[in-house]
């Protein structure tokens, strides 16, 4: 374990004192949000994503110590660990490494060095490969091992048998197989090829080529991809006799001997036959690996941008999920979600009641005094904002409306929350409930949905499952937490993503609720079935109670810091009345002169500590999404062919991707913005410029009306 936590201390950058304390608190059941938050002082103040670096380093890290103690174990049951490869497989930094240190004992399928052995011809083979022999031919030395009864007729087969069992060793041989894993990456070459006569969205990689080490994330993925649908064939080309050449000092030795050549034979035959296939499946699991890293941590990243958009407060919404031959499904939502009304009008086709759809859709917005519409961007979206636009010019005030991103709505009305969630409605309703909800606060909605279905990754779908899920996850859970959540208006699918709450807490917190009525102290959550004190201890200063009885279950400070806040209030005169009016805010000029190190030591507790306690007291109830740039709201159309080059336009940032951004400039088409045209500057990658939720400056570039694409900049703006 010592080995491991110097480890994570180089490779973090952190004392070691630091990783040995928080691998402590890992390992005691806390979550990486409460660690983050409440023991800054332990940890050296590290932030939730160093912490989950180091969450999984460190797992990885324990993996490898129990591989290479397998291994260790398999090679001794075998009689054949020897100091040298103990020392080796310990010294050990990658599974990969272990596993080609393991590769000669790992039990094989039969193979022709396996057939070999069985005749009887390894002997033959140490004699070869040791090159002691300097006299004579290699015909006389392989005499002895004919034996018609194994099948070895002639000299001939003795030799090739025994060129089969020199070539796998040296196929197994971990030297050799790292030095031509390296080559390969430094020199091969990605080649693609497909059918010219077939039409796809692959066309680009038809004749493509380009190296191995250069090759980017997003482009190993799109053909990963268009192979795995049988479109194109992927290789990975090198110099063979380079890589010959490379590696036959590690097995051809001085003086030359009778059996040189043959062993040169062997190292030929065991590279075309065994080790480039293997070494290029290793190599592609490798770039693909990556590529899926890189896409998940893209995706997390704009996963954490969408779930952070600052929510649409106190105000009516009237969301309209668009349709042709259904319709369009109309939810009325009151400013705290609750559903008003709900029905279904036909504005779209030409053969529809259209004035009828717009007199029921003017009367709920007269009726229930609507101030802001919300329209899915999915199919029949413009001609809905079309009539939208035109009945709103016919309300003697000022209603506003907005496109909102529809992904994985449908999903929702057709989950089992959806249905426990809205049991009267049918699913095309409940998903405009859901998109209302959107606007009026995204990560209260957005949660109830597999994060795959939201759409704002890359290849979330070729992508390894497990791990994007766990991402996905960690990404939910770091802004949930973040934010805080509502006790008393929370569902259970939002609970279930507070640091220390499963989905069976969750239910009976609701449940709970319903049968008790409001909470009105955190405290009241020990009464809650399942919840622990460790439960407890995790979730309390997540959890936030708006109308409550004390005004620090507002805040995220925690109840463990409560006396320490009274003992604060009381050195500086102050009381918790004092708190519960406007916060400290009026105090803030005097705060700044607080001596922190000072007070921190009085009150037994660390400056870190005692400023996020200041911060809270400072803005009790303070939601930090309110911070952020507010969306756009629209109360014009404006369509594609409107859209001329050099016009500027104001859009919010949709998706965020390896080779550029897209951008919602109002016209039901997403612009690209390319890497290239972010910045004045060199942009390594679009994510150290904009991110998903941004309010930028967009000039156009070229429209394309036939494709649907419109190209957009961000330079000189």
């Amino acid at each position: 374990m010592a080995n491991i936590l110097q480890q994570l201390s180089i490779e973090l950058h952190v004392k070691k004192e630091y990783i040995e304390r928080t691998v402590a608190l890992i390992d005691d059941g806390n979550t990486i949000p409460f660690i983050a938050r409440y023991r800054k002082e332990v940890t050296g103040e590290l932030d939730d994503a160093v912490l989950r670096d180091l969450y999984e380093r460190l797992n990885y890290l324990r993996n490898l110590e129990a591989r290479k103690t397998e291994v260790t174990r398999l090679i001794q049951e075998q009689n054949k660990l020897t100091e040298e490869l103990s020392n080796r497989i310990q010294n050990a930094i990658t599974v990969q490494e272990i596993d080609d240190l393991y590769l000669p004992y790992r039990p094989k399928r039969r193979t022709r060095a396996t057939i070999a052995r069985e005749k009887g011809l390894q002997p033959l083979a140490e004699l070869y490969f040791q090159q002691k022999l300097l006299t004579g031919s290699i015909e006389m030395v392989a005499q002895p091992y004919i034996n018609p009864e194994m099948g070895v007729d002639t000299t001939a087969d003795a030799i090739n048998g025994a060129i089969d069992i020199i070539a796998e060793w040296m196929a197994d041989d971990a030297d050799i197989r790292k030095a031509v894993r390296e080559y390969t990456f430094q020199n091969g070459i990605v080649v693609s090829k497909g059918d010219a006569d077939v039409k796809s969205v692959f066309e680009m990689y038809y004749d493509y080529q380009e190296p191995v080490k250069k090759i980017v994330p997003h482009r190993i993925l799109a053909l990963n991809r268009g192979e795995s649908e049988k479109i194109l064939n992927i290789k990975i080309l090198v110099e063979g006799e380079a890589v010959i050449h490379l590696v036959q000092g590690r097995v051809l030795h001085l003086p030359v001997s009778i059996s040189h050549g043959l062993v040169l034979t062997a190292l030929q035959d065991g590279y075309k036959r065994l080790i480039q296939p293997s070494i290029e499946r290793e190599i592609r699991n490798i770039l693909t690996e990556t590529a899926e890293e890189q896409a998940i941590k893209i995706f997390g990243v704009n996963l954490k941008n969408l779930l952070l958009q600052p929510p649409v407060k106190g105000k009516t919404v009237l969301g309209l999920d668009p349709g042709y031959r259904t319709g369009c499904k109309i939810a009325v939502v009151d400013e705290t979600g609750k559903v008003l009304d709900a029905t279904v009008v036909y504005i779209t086709l030409p053969h529809h009641p259209i004035d009828q759809g717009k007199k029921i859709l003017k009367e709920l917005i007269e009726k229930y005094q609507i101030e802001l519409v919300s329209i899915g961007n999915g199919t029949a979206s413009k001609e809905s904002e079309m009539v939208v636009v035109d009945l709103l010019k016919t309300i003697h005030r000022t209603v506003y409306y907005m496109i909102v991103n529809e992904a994985g709505a449908s999903v929702y009305s057709a989950s089992k929350l959806g249905s426990e969630e809205f049991p009267e409605y049918d699913v095309s309703l409940r998903s405009a409930v859901s998109i209302a909800r959107r606007l009026q606060d995204p990560l209260a909605e957005l949660v109830k949905i597999d994060p795959k279905s939201i759409g704002v990754g890359q290849y979330q779908h070729d992508v390894n499952q497990k791990h994007l899920a766990e991402s996905l996850e960690g990404a939910v859970e770091f802004c949930v937490n973040g934010v805080g959540v509502d006790l008393n208006t929370a569902s259970s699918s939002l609970l279930q993503h507070v640091s220390g709450i499963n989905s069976s807490i969750a239910k009976n917190i609701v449940s709970f609720r319903e049968e008790n009525g409001k909470f009105k102290a955190r405290k009241q959550l020990r009464k809650v079935k399942k919840l622990g004190e460790k439960a407890f201890q995790q979730c309390a200063g997540f959890l936030r109670i708006a109308q409550g009885d004390n005004i620090l279950d507002n805040t995220a400070v925690h109840p463990e810091s409560y006396d320490a806040v009274i003992k604060l209030l009381e050195i500086k005169k102050l009381s918790l009345k004092d708190i519960q009016k406007n916060g400290l805010i009026k105090l803030r000029d005097e705060v700044v002169r607080w001596n922190l190190p000072e007070l921190a030591n009085q009150l037994e507790i660390g400056v870190p500590t005692l400023q996020d306690i200041i911060a809270e007291l400072l803005r009790p109830g303070r939601d930090p999404r309110d911070e952020l740039p507010k969306p756009i709201l629209r109360t014009d159309v404006l369509d594609l062919k409107d859209v001329k080059p050099d016009m500027v336009f104001t859009g919010t940032v949709r998706n965020v991707i390896d080779f550029g951004v897209f951008v919602d400039i109002g016209v039901h088409q997403d612009g690209l913005v390319h890497i290239s045209q972010l910045s004045d500057k060199f942009v390594k990658h679009p994510t150290d410029v904009v991110q998903v939720g941004d309010i930028v400056q967009v000039k156009v570039l070229e429209v394309n009306t036939e494709r649907k694409r419109i190209s957009l900049t961000m330079r000189e703006l």
